[in-house]
């Protein structure tokens, strides 16, 4: 039988050692092929580029394995990685990550990691976002490679009905998984205001994280605060299905 083939990409670019820890895992389960920005892209979401050309620079950064850099988003990398790089071949897996920071609650909509592996979701493949709490460049990610080997296992050998997966890490002292929902959480912003060398105004986005579900034990969010690796199963669809029917008023 021929090896799955496993596309991974992230949003941090290509010399991330979180996305370096996610290829020594995941190499042990099929064949590997690397696709990621070619320079930091956190927070850009869904976005795509469609102004400008990309560009796709083979590189050699893992040994034995096929690496492209993209001058684009995350999620032109997997674009490029599903109709250019691995045309008219089935991607079995993409992983995204492992980011350097939380893509937990709300974290979801903006994160470039996770919107790379709802790319890969959309076109059907199964796909697992991947993020550790520790934001530091210098992050240890030796005690969450067990877990994103077990959970990349399950979502190869497994028939899920989700096939897409956000997970979340804490730093240590990992106490297992959970299978849970994303918490109703958001970001409280504020802009501080500065003047540049050259007299210019300025605003830099700050602020600070409320969890409307804080207590409840059922939320991503919960499960990492009490220790525990959390997964949640979402979709593309936003829907908001119980406002249909109420709506529907407007059609009379």
């Amino acid at each position: 039988m021929s090896k799955p083939l496993i596309l991974v990409t992230n949003d941090d670019g290509m010399f991330a050692p979180g996305l370096q820890a996610l290829v020594e895992v995941v190499r042990e389960l099929g064949e590997v092929v690397v696709v990621a920005p070619d320079s930091p892209q956190s927070g850009k979401g869904h976005a795509i580029t469609i102004t400008e050309p990309i560009r796709l620079n083979k590189v050699s950064v893992f040994e034995g394995i096929e690496a492209y850099e993209c001058s684009g988003t995350p999620v032109d990398c997997v674009k490029l990685a599903r109709h250019v790089v691995l045309k008219d071949r089935k991607i079995d897996l993409c992983v995204s990550g492992i980011n350097h920071g939380s893509n937990a609650a709300i974290n979801i909509i903006y994160s470039g990691t996770m919107s790379a592996a709802m790319e890969a979701s959309l076109e059907g493949i199964k796909s697992i976002g991947f993020s550790s709490l520790d934001y530091s460049f210098k992050a240890n990610f030796e005690p969450q490679k067990p877990y994103v080997l077990q959970i990349c296992k399950y979502m190869l050998h497994s028939e899920v009905s989700s096939n897409l997966l956000n997970v979340n890490m804490p730093i240590d002292a990992i106490k297992g998984l959970k299978v849970c929902r994303q918490a109703e959480a958001r970001w409280v912003e504020e802009f501080q205001e500065g003047i540049d060398p050259r007299g210019q105004k300025y605003y830099w986005l700050t602020g600070r994280f409320e969890n409307q579900d804080d207590g409840n034990p059922d939320t991503d969010v919960s499960a990492l605060d009490a220790g525990y690796i959390s997964i949640v199963p979402s979709k593309h669809d936003l829907t908001d299905y119980e406002a249909l029917t109420e709506l529907r008023n407007i059609e009379q």
